[in-house]
């Protein structure tokens, strides 16, 4: 009677935690990988002009990305000239932006972050940050400052941006060791090709 008895009750236990186990696999959401390319919540924005695109910045922003599973924004900031309408076509800058655009994508692609793309128009680099800081969502701002006198955002510049932009911001200053990210060869198109989620910026022309 006891050895029925014991076995009667191994048999219970292991019919319920076969069904612990079956309630487990049931409950359990299965984890999604996003795709790279596909945009997320979170947004990094990371303003760059033609010529001080830092490798440094631009690495220390796709790794930020890639920790807080953010897309990476990277905006193209073009002058106007004040002799031109704000919506010129401007083919030496787009030829220019494109080959930098797909750079940053070859490089958000090997560390696995999404990115959309923009171009923003103004009279000044200043002028063209302003109009995307409003018009933009995003919760970070990576730049690079310049430094020595060189082309890019000057401290000017950075202090404006602590003043009037929301959002953490982190000004990284470009080291000796630090290079610009190289223009790959001129493209034959001459339209810009900036996704924008459907805005009136997206493939827009920049000025020249």
């Amino acid at each position: 009677m006891t050895a029925v008895l014991i076995a009667i009750i191994a048999v219970l236990a292991v019919a319920l935690a076969a069904s612990v186990v079956a309630l487990y696999r049931q409950q359990r959401v299965p984890r999604k990988t996003l795709p790279v390319g596909e945009p997320t919540e979170r947004r990094i924005l990371f303003p760059f002009i033609a010529s001080a695109l830092s490798q440094r910045a631009l690495d220390a922003a796709l790794r930020l990305a890639r920790a807080e599973g953010a897309t990476l924004m990277p905006v193209f900031l073009a002058r106007v000239p004040l002799t031109l309408p704000l919506d010129s076509p401007l083919p030496r800058q787009a030829a220019v932006c494109l080959p930098l655009q797909e750079a940053i994508e070859q490089r958000a692609a090997a560390f696995g972050v999404p990115v959309d793309a923009r171009v923003e128009r103004g009279r000044t680099y200043r002028h063209a940050l302003h109009r995307t800081i409003v018009t933009e969502r995003f919760e970070r701002i990576v730049m690079a400052a310049a430094t020595d006198g060189g082309r890019g955002f000057d401290p000017d510049d950075v202090a404006w941006l602590l003043a009037t932009a929301p959002g953490e911001i982190v000004v990284l200053r470009p080291g000796a060791e630090d290079q610009l990210v190289p223009n790959p060869p001129r493209p034959r198109r001459k339209g810009i090709s900036a996704r924008s989620g459907g805005s009136a910026r997206a493939r827009d022309p920049v000025p020249s």
